[in-house]
């Protein structure tokens, strides 16, 4: 995407929209665990919150590209990948797999990232293009077990396609956009819920289609002139946390 253009027109730097994407996802991890499903209220939060996973996997895509070392790039990741396990089962064990309280029930997100960043990495480095393909397709499959598996690693390659041309981009979104409302439509059992699981399956790729406006249009290419070093932690640290303290209320609230 060309940010030296228009850059006035942008208001967002990398960081206020990774704090709005902070945002969204504690919204639906709220919403997963606390509010009735099927509410009003309900569907609206786990929507608005899928915008948190696109811009992610962009952000993912743009740092490697950027990063002075890729090294510690992917070091980081697989320690709060590590770090999180426990939170995230511990917030959303009853939800996946029905144990009150902890068990296993799948990779988290940051370990799904930790997979894209390995996908770019074998895109990047390994010359031959079958043993290519073949290493893409084992990390898409070991990320079936994860927070957004195959949808988060086939985000990651679009972004990393589409870097620096924004017509590319768009692309990029739209293609997202389909998938998700192609993943997320359950017609159901009968002819009366095609159309209710369509309208559905719609809305829910609607955090998706606010991503992609929001890259395309508001974000200027900048990282904040201040507080650089917070941000940079306070994203890692953030996701552990945050599901660390819902989950001890939800154990609470048993």
């Amino acid at each position: 995407m060309d940010c030296g253009k228009a850059v006035g027109q942008k208001i967002l730097n990398r960081d206020e929209i990774k704090l709005l994407a902070m945002i969204t996802m504690l919204l639906n991890h709220i919403a997963n665990l606390f509010i009735e499903p099927g509410t009003p209220l309900h569907t609206a939060l786990i929507d608005i919150g899928y915008f948190t996973m696109p811009v992610m996997c962009w952000f993912l895509a743009e740092g490697y590209h950027y990063t002075r070392s890729k090294k510690r790039y992917g070091l980081r990741l697989a320690v709060f990948a590590a770090i999180s396990e426990i939170p995230f089962c511990l917030a959303f064990s009853e939800l996946f797999t029905g144990e009150k309280y902890i068990s296993f029930c799948g990779f988290n997100m940051i370990f799904t990232l930790l997979l894209c960043f390995c996908i770019l990495l074998v895109q990047e480095y390994i010359y031959d293009s079958v043993l290519r393909m073949a290493l893409i397709v084992f990390l898409f499959l070991i990320s079936m077990a994860s927070d957004w598996g195959i949808t988060a690693p086939a985000l990651t390659m679009l972004f990393s396609w589409s870097r620096s041309d924004t017509l590319k981009t768009k692309k990029a979104f739209l293609i997202g956009t389909g998938w998700m409302v192609l993943t997320e439509f359950h017609p159901g059992t009968s002819p009366g819920d095609f159309l209710p699981g369509l309208i559905s399956a719609c809305f829910s790729a609607f955090g998706v289609i606010l991503a992609g406006l929001v890259i395309l249009y508001l974000y200027n290419g900048k990282r904040a002139e201040k507080g650089r070093t917070f941000f940079k932690w306070f994203f890692y640290l953030f996701y552990p946390v945050h599901l660390l303290i819902l989950g001890m209320i939800r154990i609470i609230m048993l």
